[in-house]
């Protein structure tokens, strides 16, 4: 895949007052990203508050309530592009409180952001924010450690910060992870766009371009091919009475003619005749590729079934545990009904067991629980209705992750992640 072609998924966290709006903002000025009414608007807005500088945090928190409390409380999607490559920031308050929006913000995250102040160092919200990038196996970690203007730019500050956090690091599991660090000031401008002249003893890259070069490749291509189908195509026409195909998403892996696959749960077998998007035919496709697949075999297929290739493994089971983030007002307890939305096809679910609720600042530490209740997580154990064929999250993040559904309002209760 060209890299010009390719989005990368950002999520950022960080504790109050750090400056992550402000990050933001000195990301898309400097991107030329922000339109020329919100510049002005930004400078008139600094003029007003008797500010000698520019005010970038005004370029993201969008909401006049907010904006006056001081504190952002939604998760915002900001879309940016550089000659290289396209971004998505999903913005993610740091709050406790706010938990479940930190989780639904990075659930597709390539790279986590994590913003430390430099006068602080690291905090518990900190620890917090590593903790959820590591539920969610995302493998790319970038360490700003901001205000660095505010600590006269030295070195032992930032080695201090980047001790401590090796520390927690350690108590991590996740083996593939990547974590850089890189000292910044984003109200100065300092080691965001280009390398900053007054940190000559950091040796690394700036942050953008860090992102730049930010090599995906590989990620998505070596996890199993898994296509749901979403609509089956039959034409109301003599002249295609017996065209079939199957239209939905890839949602990893990769697909070629001539590749032999298992339909689930029906395990029927044949081989791909064909791969076409709109009018166009192709050999092969890529996770994320919206396409509609042909088979050399008549065989039953239908909306919500699973295709993968014969030889790859797949876990089925109608009983599975799974890691919960609970986003309801009604706490979840056992014994109560529930529909999980797993790709398009929704399921009746029951809640076997709590096993026990996670200790989101010490994540060492599991207590048996009862219940769950908003913006915990924890481990459950859920009873299906009928069989589900998965993937553990950790292996294949595109077919490991569902959403509870309240039977009675429709409402998300709840994300979860299947171990």
């Amino acid at each position: 895949m060209n890299q010009k072609n390719q989005v990368l998924k950002i999520s950022t966290a960080g504790s109050v007052d750090d400056g992550k709006s402000t990050l933001i903002g000195r990301i898309l000025y400097d991107t030329h990203s922000l339109t020329e009414d919100k510049i002005e608007a930004i400078e008139k807005s600094s003029r007003s508050k008797g500010f000698d500088y520019f005010d970038f945090s005004m370029a993201t928190d969008g909401l006049t309530a907010e904006r006056e409390q001081g504190i952002t409380i939604d998760v915002a999607h900001i879309y940016f592009a550089t000659p290289k490559r396209s971004y998505i920031i999903a913005d993610t308050p740091g709050h406790i409180e706010y938990t479940r929006n930190m989780v639904t913000g990075a659930s597709n995250a390539d790279v986590s952001l994590i913003l430390i102040d430099a006068r602080n160092g690291v905090l518990e919200q900190t620890k917090r924010h590593f903790f959820i990038s590591n539920l969610l196996r995302i493998t790319k970690i970038i360490v700003a450690v901001n205000k660095m203007d505010l600590v006269n730019y030295e070195s032992e500050v930032y080695q201090k910060i980047i001790d401590d956090f090796e520390l927690l690091r350690q108590k991590g599991k996740n083996k593939n992870q990547m974590v850089r660090y890189i000292p910044v000031s984003a109200l100065q401008g300092e080691n965001i766009l280009r390398k900053s002249d007054k940190m000559p003893w950091y040796k690394g890259n700036s942050l953008l371009e860090y992102l730049e070069n930010t090599d995906l490749e590989g990620i998505e291509e070596n996890t199993p091919a898994r296509f749901q189908v979403q609509t089956v195509i039959r034409p109301r026409t003599e002249a295609f009475h017996d065209y079939r195909a199957y239209a939905g998403k890839l949602k990893s892996g990769q697909l070629s003619v001539g590749d032999e696959v298992m339909v689930l749960p029906s395990k029927k077998e044949s081989r791909i005749k064909e791969i076409r998007f709109f009018n166009q035919c192709y050999q092969k496709a890529s996770s994320g590729s919206s396409i509609s697949i042909r088979l050399e075999d008549d065989i039953q297929v239908s909306r919500g079934d699973l295709l993968i290739k014969k030889n790859e493994n797949i876990h089925e089971s109608k009983s599975v545990k799974a890691t919960l983030c609970w986003m309801d007002e009604n706490a979840l307890k056992p014994s109560s009904i529930y529909l999980m939305q797993f790709g398009v096809n929704r399921i009746k679910t029951k809640v076997k067991k709590i096993d026990y609720q996670l200790d989101i600042n010490k994540p060492e530490n599991q207590k048996p629980a009862t219940e769950l209740k908003m913006n915990d997580l924890g481990t459950v154990e859920l009873q299906l209705a009928q069989i589900l064929h998965y993937d553990r999250f950790q292996e294949n993040k595109a077919n490991g992750a569902f959403i509870l559904i309240d039977l009675k309002n429709n409402n998300t209760a709840g994300v979860g992640f299947l171990e």
